[in-house]
């Protein structure tokens, strides 16, 4: 799995990434994560966007399945639940916060806007907001990182270990 710096992000990538999304992708510095086929699934996208504004969401989903999954947990109500969970288990709260810290040091990397400073993504350090999110700094960072991104990652009907893209890979 890559880490922080990521290689720059190729053509042929950001071709795939505009069909996966619909747009073009935004300040798109790397592939965090990959789909077992190749295709990009999670970018590492720049604290400070080509416009200039600030942009916290460093580990952005782009996965068609993935991003469909998540929604489907979000209208289930699994944050509340997983919410309910962070407010009871001070254990799983600890570890939620080093996800915080951990999310925060790899978008150092590649700058520290003063506006997002401490800011990260999906609610961390002590909410749920954006399963989306989560799942995306699970799968760039791996197993164990981030606890709600590993929790939300296994009541999910999509797997990174079964390709589900609509289009071809990034050629080799």
């Amino acid at each position: 799995m890559p880490t922080p710096p990521y290689p720059p992000v190729t053509d042929a990538e950001l071709a795939v990434l505009r069909s996966q999304l619909g747009r073009p992708a935004r300040g798109v510095v790397g592939v965090a994560a990959r789909c077992v086929c190749g295709n990009p699934t999670v970018v590492a996208t720049a604290p400070r966007l080509d416009d200039g504004t600030p942009f916290p969401t460093f580990y952005y989903l782009t996965h068609p399945g993935a991003t469909v999954a998540m929604s489907v947990l979000e209208a289930e109500q699994v944050m509340r639940e997983l919410s309910d969970e962070l407010a009871a288990d001070e254990e799983l709260a600890a570890s939620y916060r080093a996800a915080h810290e951990a999310y925060l040091a790899d978008r150092r990397a590649y700058g520290e806007p003063e506006e997002i400073a401490g800011i990260s993504a999906g609610g961390m350090p002590t909410r749920i907001k954006c399963l989306h999110a989560l799942l995306a700094h699970a799968l760039a960072a791996g197993p164990g990182v981030n606890p709600i991104g590993d929790a939300v990652l296994a009541r999910s009907t999509w797997s990174p270990e079964r390709c589900t893209c609509a289009i071809p890979g990034p050629p080799a």
